[in-house]
């Protein structure tokens, strides 16, 4: 049998789209809703009884979606469902690891120890790990840590003719490194300093036997994309080409996208983890294999 596969905060996503039509599941519905007062109301329509279940769960924007999808796993704990396996291509709060000031808040801790208990398993891509060796740190259902360097690596051999991967700080070495690897090009990552949310320094080091080739910025996450419009404008002021920018995680707000768009760069492609009109890179191939099933 089928596993079941409930879509949640992903309103004709091009991701929930291929899962669908790749026919290895069968798609559970719910009735999700709000109430005048704002409270959720939330009813599965599909009997889940000993069933496998699967929600693929949009978390960008989490604060108003974490109820709604803990009221739908417990609704399915109530009907017995066999297992709940969690898909959320990105993972939110992730970026606030530590405390940095006195009195803060250690969110990715606290929305792991609220969203553990609801499911068995959690599923995700390239999830911020910067101070966490993996997810089991925080989290105590069982968790797969998805990575998309390889669908980008393949993207890149099929688009870009001789590129140069760009590592726009140093916390995006292992993407430039094992993405240059995968496709057998150079790599570059340079120095970056950050003196607020939006003002950053770029130092760009000695390159000048590679400004024949494209310069690809890749990097997991694009919020604000100020790291890289600077890094576009250092490249330019080096003789490179305009660069193609490449995030797995599209969660820029739409000024900012523009504003990266509309800086020195060719083009913007991002992962579809998070629905955006950047999307280019598709990932379902990798979400059902990690599901144990094979993509059509």
């Amino acid at each position: 049998m089928k596993p079941l596969l409930f879509t949640l905060f992903h309103e004709n996503s091009s991701l929930s789209t291929r899962l669908i039509e790749s026919g290895q599941f069968e798609l559970g519905e719910t009735d999700i809703r709000r109430f005048p007062d704002g409270e959720s109301y939330v009813r599965t329509l599909t009997p889940v009884n000993q069933r496998k279940v699967i929600i693929l769960a949009n978390l960008h924007h989490p604060d108003d979606k974490l109820l709604p999808l803990l009221f739908l796993c417990q609704t399915l704990k109530d009907q017995h469902a066999a297992h709940i396996s969690l898909v959320a291509p990105y993972l939110p709060y992730m970026r606030q690891d530590k405390r940095f000031h006195t009195g803060e808040c250690i969110t990715s801790a606290v929305f792991a120890s609220l969203l553990s208990p609801a499911i068995d398993e959690l599923i995700t891509i390239d999830p911020h790990l910067h101070r966490y060796h993996s997810l089991s740190e925080i989290y105590n259902s069982k968790t797969q840590t998805l990575k998309a360097d390889n669908t980008i690596a393949n993207w890149i051999k099929d688009h870009i003719e001789k590129p140069l991967i760009v590592g726009p700080d140093s916390e995006s070495e292992q993407w430039a490194a094992a993405t240059a690897e995968m496709i057998g090009c150079p790599h570059l990552v340079l120095l970056k300093e950050r003196f607020g949310d939006r003002e950053v320094k770029i130092s760009t080091p000695e390159a000048d036997t590679l400004t024949d080739h494209t310069p690809v910025l890749v990097d997991d996450i694009i919020s604000t994309g100020r790291t890289m419009i600077e890094t576009a404008a250092m490249l330019k002021q080096e003789g490179f080409r305009p660069p193609i920018c490449i995030g797995v995680h599209a969660v820029f707000s739409e000024g900012d996208y523009q504003a990266l768009a509309k800086s020195d760069v060719e083009k913007v492609i991002t992962c579809n983890t998070i629905e955006h009109h950047s999307n280019g890179i598709n990932l379902s191939e990798v979400i059902i294999h990690a599901l144990g099933l094979q993509a059509n």
